[in-house]
């Protein structure tokens, strides 16, 4: 696998190394070795899947507050997505930055999300569907939020959004 680290710190792409032959290619997706060796999380406890039938489909953004809070190691296995993270650590040098990154099926790029990012993504493509590693199992009561559109981040989403629910379309704007 390869890393590369974002803008924001302790984010990573992560890319597939492949062993390619006539059959196709083989490669790792995960090894607690190699996270474990840069000093990622390497725990992994809860898997979900997210479908989206629409183009244009807003989910997030999201994140656990401690004592659940979680890294997550993200992928689009059909379709396209485009990933969205925000550094919502008050102490961080990087405090409400945000990165995005094209995630799809093809490219098979996944993202680490440490602690204290919100997260998110966009359909680009209908009928596509993303899978999530966590480190913790998600406890709706350390659930929090910020508005995808919220003026402090200024995030330049690729397409209109087109479905997005109640819940995150009237998330606050972040604090101060």
């Amino acid at each position: 696998m390869t890393f590369s680290e974002t803008k924001l710190s302790g984010a990573f792409i992560v890319g597939l190394e492949k062993f390619e032959d006539e059959r196709g290619f083989f490669a790792h997706s995960w090894s607690e070795k190699e996270f474990a060796a840069r000093r990622l999380d390497s725990r992994l406890v809860e898997c979900s899947i997210s479908f989206n039938w629409k183009r244009g489909t807003l989910r997030g953004m999201h994140y656990q507050a401690a004592p659940h809070a979680q890294v997550k190691m993200v992928r689009c296995t059909k379709g396209a997505i485009y990933d969205v993270i925000i550094d919502v650590r008050a102490a961080s040098p990087t405090f409400k930055q945000w990165v995005g990154v094209e995630l799809t099926a093809e490219n098979h790029s996944m993202l680490y999300i440490p602690t204290g990012f919100a997260h998110g993504f966009q359909t680009l493509e209908d009928a596509s569907e993303v899978f999530y590693q966590m480190s913790e199992v998600y406890a709706p009561e350390s659930g929090r939020g910020v508005r995808w559109n919220d003026p402090a981040f200024k995030i330049a989403w690729p397409e209109p959004v087109t479905l997005i629910n109640e819940r995150d379309r009237t998330y606050p704007d972040a604090p101060g």
